[in-house]
């Protein structure tokens, strides 16, 4: 079958890059041709790029040092996603570039047979511009396409949508001929605000076994990483720092974090070279070769459990804590979960996981996730 698979756009997001390629290899496996939708992504509507240009002028007229443009221009975004790009163009199956979100309509020409939303925030209203075409409004036409959402997220546990994107997207969710969602709180979303029943499943990343990931990297041959102590955490504060200090002494190991150096943001044009984002096998790599994790990522916390590492979560309210909690509860890790402010630190970080049980689950996991795949392209 032909599938087209509806994602978030890419950008040097590891884990929206990841998610996508195990989603593809999982349907690949399944005998499936398929291919996702490539769109440009904008990390900066033009209303905020007034607001910041204007706020930062103001204050080089009162005198203070600062650059006035803070995002990349489209080039420059080319070059700061170099190695995330390639990695994407090589293993990824895209469909042609569609430049707005009106331009999905184009997509007829490649009459896929099965449409997937999935996985990642879909459908979290602030990462959607169009939020009707995450819900496959552009296929309205096609009475014969079968319609499948795969882990869609709606990334915290209360209802974001305006009343009137709750009416359109309710009307094409019942188009649906399955439904699945990555947190427990969205089943209960999909059957208050959708009218609709859902299953909870596993994120795509965790369908794939470690040993492919590692095959990733060995074909890329990726050297080793000295430190031990991984840190992917997206949301720098002072209280995060200090907790990573701490853990970091506790632990007596010395610390990596595969990110950009800088930001454009800090630096501007003159600094871009320190803004290249790594490369992904690497950023799988630093996982592999830990003997500690501290995130506060929702990925960074599925590949800890994919490579059996021992990790804490510190929460991340800012981009949704009910992912965080559904993912931790599947695997009965609640206890891993941390906020910045954690005075009992060195008992949970030295407090070791039961991978035996993990292990047990994330299988009986796997196993429904590709009976819901399955069955959904198959009725």
């Amino acid at each position: 079958m032909k599938i087209g698979i509806v994602t978030l756009p890419f950008n040097a997001n590891y884990g929206g890059i990841l998610q996508n390629y195990a989603l593809q290899i999982t349907l690949k496996k399944l005998g499936h041709e398929v291919f996702t939708v490539s769109r440009y992504s904008n990390p900066m509507p033009l209303s905020m790029k007034i607001l910041t240009a204007g706020k930062r002028i103001l204050k080089r007229l009162a005198g203070k040092k600062v650059i006035v443009r803070t995002w990349p221009n489209k080039k420059e975004l080319q070059y700061i996603w170099q190695n995330t790009n390639r990695f994407i163009s090589e293993n990824i199956t895209l469909t042609e570039t569609i430049d707005s979100e009106n331009d999905f309509k184009k997509l007829e020409k490649y009459r896929f047979e099965a449409w997937i939303v999935g996985s990642d925030q879909v459908w979290r209203p602030k990462y959607a511009p169009k939020l009707e075409n995450h819900f496959l409004g552009f296929t309205a036409g096609d009475k014969d396409v079968k319609r499948i959402a795969y882990a869609a997220s709606f990334g915290v546990d209360n209802w974001e949508f305006s009343p009137e994107q709750t009416k359109k997207c309710r009307a094409l969710a019942r188009k649906f001929n399955a439904v699945s969602v990555r947190e427990n709180s969205g089943v209960n979303l999909c059957r208050n605000y959708l009218e609709i029943d859902a299953q909870q499943v596993l994120d795509p990343t965790l369908l794939v076994s470690a040993n492919e990931y590692k095959q990733l990297v060995e074909k890329a041959s990726v050297p080793d990483f000295k430190g031990k102590l991984v840190t992917y955490v997206l949301d720098k504060s002072p209280e995060k720092k200090e907790l990573l200090n701490r853990i970091a002494n506790e632990l007596k190991l010395a610390t990596v974090s595969v990110m950009p150096r800088r930001f454009f943001r800090e630096v501007g044009k003159k600094g871009i070279n320190e803004c290249v984002a790594p490369p992904v096998t690497d950023w799988i790599k630093s996982f592999m070769d830990a003997e500690f994790v501290v995130t506060d990522s929702f990925h960074g916390t599925a590949f800890s459990i994919i490579f059996n590492k021992p990790f804490v979560v510190v929460g991340n309210p800012k981009r949704g804590m009910a992912r965080f909690h559904s993912l931790l509860e599947t695997f009965g890790l609640e206890d891993r979960l941390l906020n910045e402010n954690n005075n009992n630190i060195g008992d949970i970080i030295k407090k070791p996981v039961d991978y035996e049980k993990v292990n047990s689950i994330l299988v009986t996991k796997q196993n429904e996730a590709i009976s819901f795949l399955g069955n959904a392209l198959q009725n």
